[in-house]
C-alpha cells in the first residue's frame, strides 16, 4: 500500500476553515488516512527560503492536487499570477493527478482572474462544485476513492482474491508448489498429481485472476512475496524475553519471511527452541518420548490461526513473543462481528478473512476449516495441565496467550498468597528455583518467617522441593496444579 502526499492550493485567507477542514477529514477518515498524508502551507516552520520556492517544491514533491477555487485571487500588486494559479499550473507541468473543486458563487462575484482560472482549469479538467464544508469534503472523498481506483490500490474484491500488482507465473515457486501438493496428497488425499502443471494447481485452487497470481498465490508459492510493496509486512517477528515484560535489549529476535509455510515452520521451531522439554523412558517403546511445556500442536495452532486470520492490508506484522510466564501471538485486524471470545471456548462455524488462504493451510494439514482449532488448543493445555489459552483484542490487534505455568496471575490470587511469596513466583517463573537463602534475600523474611512462607507454598501446591538436605536443595515450581494442595504428596 502506497501512502500519497495531498498538496491542497487555494487562496489561503479566504479558504483558512475549509484547508483544516479537508486535512481533519482526511486524517480522520478510516480509508483516507490508509492512503494519503495531507500538505498544508501554514503548517510549515518559519524559513528564510522564499515561499514562492517552497510551495512549488511541494507540488513537485505531491502525488495529487487540489486545487479549491472561489472568489478571490490573491494576485500581488504588481499584478502577476498568484500562488494559486503558479500552483496549478506547476501542478499541470508535473503530470500531477489534479482535483479541482470550485465553490459555486455567480461568476460576478468571482476576481476576473479566479474567473479565468475556474475556466482554464474547466479546459483541462471535469471539475465538482460545492456549497459548503460537508460537500466539499464529500466531493473530495469521490475524487480520492476515483483515484485509487484508477491505481489499483482500492479493490473491489478481497485481498486474498486480488490479484498481486506485478507478479507472473513466473514468480510461482515450482519447487515449494511440488512440495505442497506431495503433502497435500498424502496428508488429505488432493485431487492433482505432483506433476500437474503450476497453472492447473493454482487454478484448482482458485489462485488465479484473469491468468494472473493472486496475493494468496504469492505469499504461499511466491519465490521472494516480501518483494512486492503491497505483501512487504507478510511476515512473523519473534520475541524471546527472560522475564515476564518486554525489555531491551532483546535477547532473542528473529524475523521471518518467505512463503506462509516457511513462517510458520521457523516460528514454531523459534518457540520450540526455547521452552522446557523432559525426555522420559523408553519403556513404551524404542524411542524415548519428548515432552514439551506447552504442545507443539498448541504453538503450531496459534501461529497458523495468526497467518490465515490477519488483515494483510495492514503495516503490521504477525508477533510471537515468548515470555517466562507465556507465549503471546498477535495477528493484525479483529475477530469477524459474529463472532465472540466466548465462542472461541465452544462449537463454532469457521470464518476465516482469507479463505483463499485457509484452503491451502488446510490441505497441507496445517490446519483445519471445521472452527475447531480454538477447541483443540484448549484441550492440549488442558491435558499438559495448562490454563485455557486466554483471547482478547488489543486495538486492531487480535491477541492470543498461550499459559507456560498454571501459576496465572489469576490462580495466584485464588491462593491468598502474600506480596512475598508473589515476589518469589515472580522470580522463580524467570529463574527456575530458589533455596531459603535466596528466598531471604529476595523477600527481606528473617529465617523463621521465610521458613512459614515456603513451607505454606508447598502445602498450597505452588512448590515442590528439589533434593532433601544440604546445598543442593532448592525448591521449583510445580509444574501441573495437585488435587489435593493441603497433601501435595
Amino acid at each position: 500500500m502506497s501512502i500519497h502526499r495531498l498538496f491542497i492550493s487555494s487562496v489561503q485567507k479566504e479558504f483558512q476553515a475549509e484547508r483544516r477542514a479537508i486535512k481533519d477529514f482526511a486524517e480522520g477518515n478510516a480509508l483516507l488516512r490508509r492512503f494519503f498524508n495531507v500538505f498544508l502551507f501554514e503548517n510549515l516552520p518559519a524559513s528564510d527560503r522564499k515561499a514562492d520556492d517552497v510551495y512549488l517544491e511541494e507540488v513537485d514533491r505531491c502525488a495529487v492536487y487540489v486545487g479549491i477555487f472561489g472568489r478571490q485571487y490573491s494576485a500581488k500588486n504588481d499584478g502577476s499570477v498568484s500562488p494559486t494559479e503558479r500552483e496549478f499550473d506547476q501542478a499541470t507541468l508535473q503530470g500531477k493527478y489534479r482535483i479541482i473543486l470550485v465553490q459555486e458563487v455567480p461568476d460576478a462575484d468571482r476576481h476576473p482572474q479566479m474567473l479565468h482560472l475556474v475556466g482554464k482549469a474547466s479546459g483541462q479538467l471535469i471539475r465538482r462544485k460545492f456549497t459548503n464544508t460537508a460537500e466539499l469534503t464529500g466531493q473530495l472523498y469521490d475524487s480520492l476513492v476515483e483515484y485509487l481506483e484508477r491505481k489499483g490500490e482500492l479493490r473491489t474484491v478481497p485481498f486474498d482474491e486480488a490479484s498481486c500488482q506485478g507478479a507472473s507465473l513466473a514468480e510461482i515457486s515450482t519447487a515449494k508448489l511440488q512440495w505442497f501438493v506431495e503433502r497435500a496428497r498424502r496428508e488429505r488425499s488432493f485431487p492433482l498429481s505432483e506433476n500437474a502443471p503450476a497453472d492447473k494447481v493454482l487454478a484448482h485452487l482458485n489462485l488465479l485472476t484473469n491468468g494472473e497470481p493472486t496475493h494468496s498465490a504469492i505469499l504461499l508459492f511466491g519465490t521472494n512475496p516480501q518483494r512486492f510493496r503491497s505483501l512487504i509486512s507478510a511476515e512473523i517477528k519473534c520475541a524471546h524475553f527472560h522475564g515476564t515484560t518486554v525489555q531491551k535489549p532483546i535477547p532473542s529476535y528473529q524475523i521471518y519471511k518467505g512463503t506462509l509455510f516457511d513462517q510458520v515452520d521457523q516460528a514454531v521451531d523459534f518457540v520450540m527452541a526455547k521452552i522446557a522439554r523432559a525426555v522420559g523412558t523408553r519403556a513404551a517403546g524404542p524411542s524415548a518420548p519428548v515432552d514439551y511445556e506447552i504442545p507443539r500442536d498448541v504453538i503450531a495452532e496459534a501461529i497458523v490461526n495468526a497467518v490465515a486470520h490477519r488483515d494483510y492490508t495492514s503495516n503490521a506484522s504477525v508477533q510471537v513473543m515468548l515470555f517466562a510466564d507465556r507465549l503471546e501471538v498477535w495477528n493484525p485486524g479483529e475477530l469477524p462481528p459474529n463472532l465472540s471470545f466466548e465462542e472461541l471456548r465452544t462449537k463454532h462455524a469457521s470464518i476465516p478473512r482469507n479463505p483463499l488462504i485457509a484452503e491451502p493451510l488446510f490441505w497441507a494439514h496445517y490446519a483445519e476449516t471445521l472452527g475447531t482449532g480454538t477447541l483443540d488448543m484448549i484441550e492440549r493445555c488442558s491435558q499438559a495441565g495448562l490454563p485455557e489459552p486466554d483471547f482478547e483484542q488489543r486495538g486492531g490487534t487480535f491477541a492470543m496467550t498461550i499459559w507456560r505455568t498454571w501459576l496465572t496471575d489469576a490462580a495466584l490470587d485464588t491462593l491468598k498468597l502474600n506480596e512475598r511469596q508473589k515476589k518469589a513466583v515472580a522470580h522463580l517463573k524467570t529463574k527456575g528455583r530458589i533455596n531459603n537463602k535466596e528466598y531471604r534475600d529476595l523477600t527481606g523474611a528473617i529465617d523463621r518467617t521465610a521458613l512459614r512462607d515456603i513451607e505454606e507454598l508447598l502445602k498450597k501446591g505452588v512448590l515442590r522441593k528439589v533434593g532433601k538436605t544440604g546445598r543442593g536443595a532448592h525448591y521449583a515450581l510445580r509444574k501441573k496444579p495437585v488435587k489435593n494442595p493441603t497433601n501435595p504428596t
